[in-house]
Order: structure tokens, then sequence, then C-alpha cells
């Protein structure tokens, strides 16, 4: 069972990972495994992401209110459906759509073999080179307001959608995506982030009914490893859109490449097991 010490440190890993591309349950999972903690599960880490998702609707609350207003009121006014909060609002919802069909359609291998911590240090590897290969050849030039198009939300929803196996990363997915559209990598983070609410949201919410039952980590615990993924979350968001702005995500390559061979190394000679 999770107790408060565990609640404080992955709540602190989750927020300062969550919005970096670096794998936010990826860390809790290999946190939790170098401490000889118990695998908070996918009820846990799904849950304690409502936390993050919080300060990104807070820290985008402007652009969120123009956005749904706008969507909601061109519904039954012509004159709105072009305009680009409107249709913001349907490219969120079409991008949405393909990790709520695989999460349901994955919803075992997700709780299971997908936590696979040799798994998790080969995705971080391997997305890793994706990330830099997509950084190094980017043109950045492509704008959310003039570009973003149905076929580029599916896209970008196809790369969210990978981030269901930990060690991809939700906004490490979508930020290559994004990149190797030739999208700026502030545009790509921002529409990141906006696409991650409705997933984020709903699967956090689904998982609820899990907290307190059986194996799964108790409310208290998990409620304040929420909140401090909150607190932590609101001002890593706020870093990172500041730091792409005049840097290349060449870092974040080389930690995930270090972890992951760590990860993959620390499982073969049989410090940490694969599951558990």
């Amino acid at each position: 069972m999770i107790g408060w010490l565990e609640a404080v440190v992955l709540g602190l890993v989750q927020g300062l990972t969550e919005f970096l591309p670096i794998s936010s349950s990826a860390h809790i999972r290999v946190v939790s495994a170098f401490f000889g903690w118990q695998d908070p599960g996918a009820a846990f880490t799904a849950v304690i992401q409502l936390g993050t998702e919080t300060a990104v609707i807070i820290y985008f609350r402007k652009e969120l209110w123009e956005i749904i207003s706008t969507w909601v009121r061109s519904l039954w006014d012509k004159e709105l459906r072009g305009h680009w909060a409107a249709r913001m609002g349907w490219y969120v919802i079409v991008g949405s759509l393909p990790i709520g069909v695989l999460g349901l359609v994955f919803k075992d291998q997700i709780e299971t073999v997908f936590r696979d911590l040799r798994l998790v240090g080969t995705t971080l590897i391997v997305f890793g080179c994706i990330l830099w290969f997509a950084d190094r050849t980017a043109r950045n030039k492509l704008t959310l307001e003039k570009h973003l198009s149905f076929t580029h939300a599916i896209v970008y929803g196809f790369a969210q959608a990978l981030a269901l196996i930990p060690g991809v990363s939700r906004s490490g997915g979508t930020i290559t995506a994004g990149l190797l559209l030739d999208y700026r990598r502030e545009d790509a983070a921002k529409y990141s982030f906006l696409l991650a609410i409705p997933a984020v949201l709903a699967s956090g919410v689904f998982e609820l009914k899990d907290i307190g039952e059986g194996q799964a980590p108790a409310w208290g615990p998990t409620i304040l490893a929420t909140v401090i993924s909150f607190a932590v979350g609101y001002a890593a968001v706020a870093w990172f859109l500041k730091y792409i702005s005049t840097h290349r995500f060449t870092g974040f390559v080389i930690y995930r490449i270090i972890l992951g061979f760590f990860v993959i190394l620390a499982v073969t000679l049989g410090w940490i097991p694969a599951l558990g």
C-alpha cells in the first residue's frame, strides 16, 4: 500500500515530470521500484495526474475559456465556425479519440505488461531518439491558429495514444509529432497540453472507483499526492514553456537515453524487478 512518504515523493515526481518529455508514468514506476515500494499501479498514476491537469487548466484558463465558449456558440452561430477557437475545440475532441478508444481496448495490458520496466527502459531510449531526430529536422514554422487541421489533430492524437505505454511520454509523443509536422516548439507543446486535458480528466475520473479498493492505494495518500502534483506542476509548465522558446530538447533526450539504459541494466542485474 502507498504510505504518506511515498505519496509525497510520487506527488513531487508527477508534478516535476508530467509536462517534460521524459514520461511521468515511467518515473513513478521507476522511482517506486528503486525505493523498493509496491508498484502504485495505473489507477494511482491516472488519479494523481488530475492534479497536474488542474494546473494546466488554471495556467491556460483564458485560452480554454475562449475555446470552450466560442466552440459552444459556433454550434448555432455559423459565422463563428471559422474562428480559430471554435476550430480548436473540434481539433481537441478529434485528437482525443485515439487515446480514448485504445485506452479501453488495451486496458488490461496498460495495468500489467505495459508496466514491465524492460519495456519502459526501451521506450525511453527509442522515443528519446525519435524526439532528437524530430527536433533536429523540424522547421519550426507552423502555428496552431493558422495551420492546425483535422488531419494534424488525428496525427497528434495517435502520438498521444502511444503514451499509454510508460516511457513514451504524453508530452514527448505529441510534441515529437508536432515537430515532425513542422510546428513551432512552443505551439507543439501548447497543443500537447490542451489535447491532454480531456484524456487525463476522463482517465483520472474513471480510475477513481478503484482507489481504496483491494490492493489500490488509500484515499488519503492519493489525495496528498494529487495536491502536491498540482502545486509543483503549475511551476513546471510555466518553466517548460519558457525554456523551449529558446532551447532545443537535447538535454531531455540525453536524460531519457541514460535513464533508459540504466533501468534496463538494473533489471538485468537483478537490482530491481521488471514487474511488481
